[in-house]
């Protein structure tokens, strides 16, 4: 399941970074010849906003995201993936408690026009607790992998030295 996970946020993603470099691009043509597309910024805004939360969810299930484990580092495996553990949890709770709230939000917003597009600002909104649930899963599936291969020494949140990616070779002289 994360791996279909994985490319459905790869396809999602790498489809809205087209759509709004094509959005942007056909409204800087257009304001060059008099004729500005007004909804074209908002759209690319709102599509950005949802390509932030699929980058964000991607990055989080391939542990890209930056942290710092200076002090954590010299524990053994098992001490940094309790503690890792512990700090999913905490996450996970934060996020579920901003995907409510995002949901509130969304449901306050139902009527406000966003910008001079048209859509409902709840377009704009509900990306909060979608992203939030999104991010979730990406966490969730990370923990039960680092309790799965816990002798291989993966972690939740750290890309550990087994999980680095090979370094392609440029076929230059080293």
């Amino acid at each position: 399941m994360p791996g279909f996970l994985a490319k459905i946020e790869f396809v999602a993603g790498a489809i809205l970074l087209a759509v709004i470099t094509g959005l942007v691009f056909i409204a800087a043509t257009m304001r060059f010849f008099g004729h500005p597309l007004i909804w074209s910024v908002d759209l690319a805004q709102l599509l950005f906003i949802w390509l932030c939360f699929i980058g964000a969810a991607r990055a989080m299930r391939e542990r890209g995201h930056l942290g710092v484990d200076f002090l954590v580092r010299p524990f053994p495996h098992r001490f940094r993936l309790i503690l890792e553990t512990l700090l999913a949890i905490v996450f996970i709770g934060f996020l579920m408690i901003l995907a409510v709230e995002g949901y509130d939000l969304t449901m306050l917003n139902k009527e406000r026009q966003f910008g001079d597009s048209g859509l409902s600002y709840a377009w704009v909104t509900i990306a909060v607790p979608a992203g939030c649930i999104m991010l979730s899963l990406s966490i969730l599936g990370n923990l039960v992998q680092a309790w799965r291969n816990a002798k291989s020494k993966m972690l939740v949140f750290t890309r550990t030295a087994t999980q680095e990616e090979p370094v392609v070779s440029t076929g230059a002289a080293e």
